[in-house]
Order: C-alpha cells, then sequence, then structure tokens
C-alpha cells in the first residue's frame, strides 16, 4: 500500500511539474515569441543572414529600409539612408538600439495565433526623412547629433546621429579610423556630453523658484571674478547685468554667483527633477543614457562650475529634448515617440509659471543677442551652450523650440568638438527648422 501511495505522489508530483512548466512555457510563449520567430536564425524569417520580409518607412510612406525577394535594400537617397541609419539600424546589429533589432517581430509581422506572414509587416516611423536628410547635410561630417520633436503630439521628426555609413554598402570604414569613432552609437539617445551654457537653464529655472528677489538682483561682470577661491572666466565684459540680461549674454560670472547661491545639492535636484539624470526608455523598448550632475555641495567655486554647466555635469540630448519641449509645453512634457500610432505618455516636469518665464526669457535670448532675422519666419526661443571639454576643445549646442501654430517643434542640436554654439550649432538648427515647417 505505502508503494501505492508513494507511487501516486511521484505520479502527482511529475504531473505538477508538467503543468507548471507547461506554464512557464506558455508564459514565455506570449512573452517571447516575436523574439523567437524573428531571431536570426530563424531560416523562414531569414536568407543567407538576410531578413527576407517587412517594411519601414517614415511619416510620408518613404521607405527608409525594405526585405523581400531574398534582398534587403535601405531608402532610394544616400543621404536619407545615412541620416536614418542610427534610428533604422543595420542588418548587422551593429547599431543595437535601432528599431530593425528592437521591433523585428513588428518587422516580420508576427501574431501569436498565426506567427509570420510571407509579405512580412509594416513599421511606420515619425520620422520626416528629407528633415534628416537636411540634418545630415547641415552636420557636414562633424560629429554630433541633431532632435526634433513636436511637443504636443510627441512625434519626433527628426533624429540622426554622426558619424554614420552608408548601410547599403555595409561596413566598410576601418574601426580605428578616428573619424568614424562611436560610428556605431546614436549620439542622440546612447551618449552624455559636457551641456555648457545650455544647462544654465536648469539653474536659472531653480533660482526662480528657490532665491527670492533674483529678478532684483544685480550682477557685476568685468570678464571674470573669484567665487569660493576658484577664478571664473566669461567670455565678455558685461558690466552691471539683471537676470534676464545675463541669461542672453550667457555670463558665467551672473551664473557662477546664482549656482554659488543656490549651492550643488539644490541644482542637482533640480537636474533629477527635470529627467537630466535618469535612463528614459523611447517608446518603452528603445533605452537611453542616463545623464550625470553630481552636487558640488556647499563648494561655493565648484557649485559655480556646476550652475554654469562645467562642473562634472553629463547630458544626454534626449533628455535635454524632452526638457524643452516641456518649458514649451507649459511645464508639461509629452513623452517622445518614434513609431507612428504609438500614444504618449505625459509628465508634468516644471510648474507653468516657471515654464513661462523660461520661454519668455528665451525669445529674449533670441531678440536681444542672436537676433530674430538669424531664423526667418521661425519664432524662436533657444540658448547657446559652448561646452568646455578639458582638452582645449568645445562642444556646440543650440537647444530651444519654436512657437509657429502649425510647427510646435523643441529641438537640440550637438556638435561634437566643433566650436561655439551660435556659430556651428545655431546655423544647423536654422537649416533643419526651415525645412521641417517651409519644406
Amino acid at each position: 500500500m505505502k508503494k501505492v501511495t508513494t507511487r501516486a505522489v511521484s505520479v502527482l508530483l511529475l504531473a505538477a511539474l508538467v503543468v507548471v512548466g507547461l506554464g512557464i512555457y506558455l508564459f514565455r510563449l506570449v512573452r517571447d515569441g516575436g523574439d523567437w520567430a524573428s531571431f536570426y536564425a530563424n531560416d523562414s524569417v531569414y536568407t543567407n543572414g538576410v531578413l527576407n520580409r517587412g517594411l519601414v518607412t517614415d511619416r510620408d510612406g518613404t521607405i527608409l529600409a525594405s526585405a523581400g525577394e531574398d534582398a534587403f535594400h535601405y531608402a532610394e537617397d544616400s543621404s536619407v539612408r545615412r541620416a536614418c541609419l542610427h534610428a533604422v539600424g543595420d542588418l548587422g546589429g551593429n547599431i543595437g538600439t535601432g528599431v530593425l533589432s528592437l521591433y523585428r517581430p513588428e518587422i516580420v509581422n508576427y501574431s501569436f495565433f498565426t506567427g509570420t506572414t510571407l509579405e512580412g509587416g509594416s513599421l511606420k516611423l515619425t520620422l520626416d526623412a528629407d528633415v534628416c536628410a537636411a540634418a545630415y547635410n547641415a552636420l557636414n561630417g562633424r560629429k554630433g547629433t541633431v532632435l526634433v520633436y513636436n511637443y504636443k503630439t510627441g512625434e519626433i521628426i527628426c533624429m540622426v546621429s554622426t558619424p554614420t555609413w552608408d548601410p547599403e554598402q555595409g561596413v566598410t570604414f576601418d574601426l580605428n579610423d578616428s573619424n568614424y569613432e562611436g560610428a556605431f552609437i546614436n549620439r542622440a539617445i546612447s551618449s552624455t556630453f559636457v551641456p555648457g551654457s545650455v544647462f544654465k537653464l536648469v539653474t536659472l529655472a531653480a533660482a526662480i523658484e528657490q532665491i527670492p528677489g533674483i529678478w532684483q538682483q544685480t550682477f557685476t561682470c568685468n570678464g571674470s571674478d573669484i567665487i569660493g577661491g576658484q577664478r571664473i572666466n566669461c567670455t565678455g565684459h558685461h558690466g552691471t547685468i539683471t537676470v534676464d540680461q545675463a541669461l542672453a549674454h550667457s555670463c558665467n560670472v551672473a551664473f557662477g554667483h546664482i549656482g554659488s547661491q543656490l549651492g550643488g545639492d539644490i541644482i542637482s535636484q533640480y537636474a533629477e527633477g527635470y529627467g537630466l539624470t535618469q535612463s528614459h526608455t523611447l517608446n518603452d523598448r528603445i533605452p537611453t543614457a542616463a545623464g550625470s550632475v553630481p552636487s558640488a555641495g556647499n563648494e561655493l567655486g565648484d557649485a559655480a562650475w556646476e550652475g554654469i554647466g562645467q562642473y562634472k555635469d553629463l547630458v544626454n540630448p534626449y533628455a535635454f529634448l524632452r526638457l524643452m519641449g516641456a518649458i514649451a509645453n507649459g511645464g508639461l512634457c509629452v513623452e517622445p515617440t518614434l513609431i507612428s500610432g504609438k500614444k504618449c505618455g505625459t509628465e508634468q516636469l516644471m510648474l507653468p509659471s516657471t515654464a513661462q518665464a523660461l520661454s519668455e526669457l528665451m525669445s529674449y535670448d533670441v531678440q536681444y543677442e542672436y537676433g530674430a532675422g538669424t531664423y526667418p519666419g521661425l519664432e524662436m526661443h533657444a540658448k547657446t551652450g559652448t561646452a568646455e571639454v578639458g582638452d582645449g576643445t568645445t562642444h556646440a549646442w543650440f537647444a530651444g523650440f519654436i512657437t509657429n501654430a502649425d510647427a510646435p517643434y523643441a529641438f537640440v542640436v550637438m556638435a561634437e568638438r566643433a566650436g561655439g554654439g551660435y556659430y556651428v550649432a545655431s546655423p544647423i538648427a536654422n537649416t533643419v527648422l526651415q525645412k521641417a515647417v517651409f519644406g
């Protein structure tokens, strides 16, 4: 009798294990079936290692990548191929954040019930291929990135990273060639950079909310000043200036004093609150790099540099784009999307009153310092940045938004080790936005 009982228990345990195993398998099938079906080893989806079905297009239907008849092709236009490469990805999987890598189930049209279809699927991106090509050409061989998105709908219309290459020809360059350093990295989402003066928008937002009487303060700039035992150098002799003039002139002395008044802890807290130190996930699938703004604490000199956007500050361009969109949108960030038709979440990053104040000051920057005629037809609100890297070179930044009724676009341009923000990044932004708004 004991043997019968023991055997019965063993059978029940075995049956239970089978049920549990089947349950785990079914769970993973539902969760990972698309990845299994579209994996590179699946000969029904790949022919000689080449995807044999599926289509990726831009917002207007321009083909960015297509598979069929045992061949894979990218866009017809060479500039479009190069410009959209990091967003689309390459067949070799060198760009792990591209949609060809992360959206394979959709591209091969996988279904839990029917598997894959012979014709594959169609993935429509929010990108505008012509605007991306304009950004690629405007970067003109410089390393960097250009991002533009609709801060009302969340649609990314431009995401370009350089250096790049022609995917139709494959990776033919020498991986040790410095001209192609970081070519596999999407600088828009997977890299961080010293922000320089564009970070002064974060410092000013903190000052508006944390320093009583900030609007009545004045600062005297004679080209440099000593704060906390450290010399803060400026690019000009601005004399006695107010806060709004300090932002327009991008005065390091003024913002050094503002940073030292705030202290490193508050500046870091605001950077974190605005999403600049966190990793984000574009469309719940594409990871972004986390920035870093460590607190300088109560060290006045270091806090001054932290407020200027130097010290140890590092910012991801995508995260800064979200912040620009929030300022334009009354403090509300509409999350960016790269996939057409995907709903965007929202997050209140900033007080509406603070966003309004920054918006007005960024418009003042353009009118007072850059010249509205520099951006014909564009209702521009922006801030330049010339970020010292430490090797004698500077990153050129230009970030902001336009308020044209039919073109609510926020943007970030960063040209790596390319010079000054106004002279390098600003013209790139103007070229791209002119294309985006006026065609």
